[in-house]
């Protein structure tokens, strides 16, 4: 088996830290000093570098367009030798609400999704919402709403349960249960931001719990964990002169299942390339 049939996809809707964390992966890729290290010349960096020159200079990267979508392919190693390749696409995450909206997986998605035995799934639960969705609000509380006044719209979990449940059709894989393949880590960026020293699965679930009963009910072992790549808010035109002095690299951690900070950032995707193998 080649390494490109074990590779992972990354999955992730706008403002969910994809190319930051691409940016500190890298790094950490080609210093080599965690689990995972570079194992050959990737390809098509150009969007990373940007980002990693902006980090360098302490401020945050540039919003990736809409319309772009560039695979970045990284051949990657752990410790004990177990090769894969890490499918990064630079896309704008605009194009994943669209497949939700649209009922539509293009065609440049299509075969990453179809390939891939391992999906990285990041969810950034400050931008998401429940509120107004009917299954996290009491059918008693719709009394009385002028439905002619107000715009229906799914809850953000809800969309990423059909977006799962496209990406699974297309693959054809939701005929046996519980999964196996793909396997599914769900990364739960900018944890930072939370104020939280709960488990990351604990978290999702308090969060969007239909979403992680979705999830839970699927797959036969998730696995749940929070990153902050940047540890710290940037600004993309005022820059953090103490993290650039001190570099990007000292800066960002993995959370755990059990709740325990990590410092290397390669860990989600060695979790994954082990489980996979």
């Amino acid at each position: 088996m080649s390494a490109s049939d074990r590779s992972i996809l990354l999955i992730g809707e706008s403002g969910v830290g994809k190319t930051h964390y691409g940016a500190q992966l890298l790094k950490r890729l080609m210093k080599g000093d965690g689990q995972l290290r570079m194992d050959g010349a990737a390809t098509n960096l150009e969007p990373f570098e940007a980002a990693m020159e902006s980090l360098n200079e302490g401020m945050a990267a540039g919003h990736t367009p809409t319309t772009t979508y560039v695979d970045s392919i990284w051949p990657i190693v752990d410790v004990n030798g177990r090769k894969a390749e890490l499918v990064w696409p630079d896309y704008g995450g605009e194009q994943i609400k669209t497949i939700s909206s649209t009922r539509r997986i293009p065609a440049a998605w299509q075969a990453r999704v179809v390939g891939a035995p391992a999906w990285l799934l990041l969810v950034r639960l400050q931008q998401t919402r429940v509120s107004e969705d009917i299954f996290s609000r009491p059918l008693s509380t719709l009394k009385g709403t002028g439905v002619e006044n107000r715009e229906v719209q799914i809850s953000d979990q809800s969309r990423l349960i059909e977006l799962l449940q496209m990406l699974l059709y297309i693959r054809g894989a939701i005929s046996t249960k519980p999964l196996e393949s793909p396997r599914l880590c769900v990364l739960l960026s900018c944890w930072d931001e939370l104020g939280t020293d709960d488990q990351p699965a604990v978290v999702l679930n308090q969060r969007l719990p239909m979403f992680s009963s979705f999830v839970n009910s699927l797959w036969s072992e998730p696995s749940v964990l929070g990153l902050s790549a940047l540890e710290r808010p940037l600004n993309p035109r005022d820059p953090d002169i103490e993290y650039a002095a001190r570099g990007p690299e000292q800066f960002g951690y993995v959370v755990l299942p059990g709740g325990q900070r990590s410092t290397d950032l390669t860990s989600p995707i060695q979790r994954l390339l082990a489980d996979t193998l």
